[in-house]
């Protein structure tokens, strides 16, 4: 189970100021592209489980994932989570040709989807849903790995704060206290970055 803090930037210059007040901090940036694929009859999104690729830096390397059973409430987001590395150069021929995810025999990821929910090997098989780019700054401050994101979608572009947590409610109000000192207006997150992907639109 992945249990991470999610709180909501209110716009660019909030983000701005966040990543100038922690940059003392700052460990790495990270390009993402995340693409995200579906069973051709809704098999993972009817069971509301999502399957993604992920990509560092344009090529490599890149990780599969499958979350399961989101719940975001109060800020803090409790996912079920499986990941495993992934060839890069065949996560882009699955990108052009999402069948191929139907024939990959090296993933036991790849396997338990197909078992588990029950995706066609005939067929359509899997269908790839597109997806979105996050540049994600990596911090270290007080004990916490604070990650800040700016999700750029074809809509719109959002930004949020993140730091996977043992102890959330603390982590939480540790995070608000710093941000509130400072400034810098934020929300409790209420959905994910998927969600706000299939929705076609930004958060109100």
């Amino acid at each position: 189970m992945e249990v991470e803090v999610k709180l909501r930037l209110s716009d660019a210059s909030a983000h701005q100021k966040l990543t100038d007040l922690l940059s003392p901090f700052h460990v790495q940036t990270l390009i993402q592209e995340n693409i995200f694929f579906d069973g051709s009859s809704a098999e993972l999104s009817s069971n509301r489980a999502i399957l993604r690729l992920r990509f560092y830096d344009g090529v490599s390397p890149c990780v599969l994932s499958l979350k399961a059973k989101p719940v975001i409430s109060d800020g803090v987001s409790r996912v079920q989570e499986l990941e495993e590395p992934f060839d890069p150069v065949l996560g882009r021929a699955c990108v052009a040709e999402p069948w191929r995810l139907s024939v990959v025999d090296s993933s036991a990821l790849l396997k338990r989807v197909r078992e588990e929910y029950g995706v066609r090997e005939k067929g359509l098989g899997f269908v790839c849903l597109g997806g979105f780019r996050n540049v994600r700054g990596l911090y270290e401050w007080k004990g916490l790995k604070i990650e800040v994101d700016e999700s750029n979608y074809d809509f719109g572009t959002c930004y949020e704060v993140e730091c996977e947590s043992s102890n959330s409610e603390r982590d939480k109000k540790i995070l608000e206290k710093l941000l509130e000192e400072n400034g810098i207006r934020v929300q409790y997150s209420e959905v994910s970055k998927f969600a706000i992907f299939r929705s076609g639109k930004l958060p109100e």
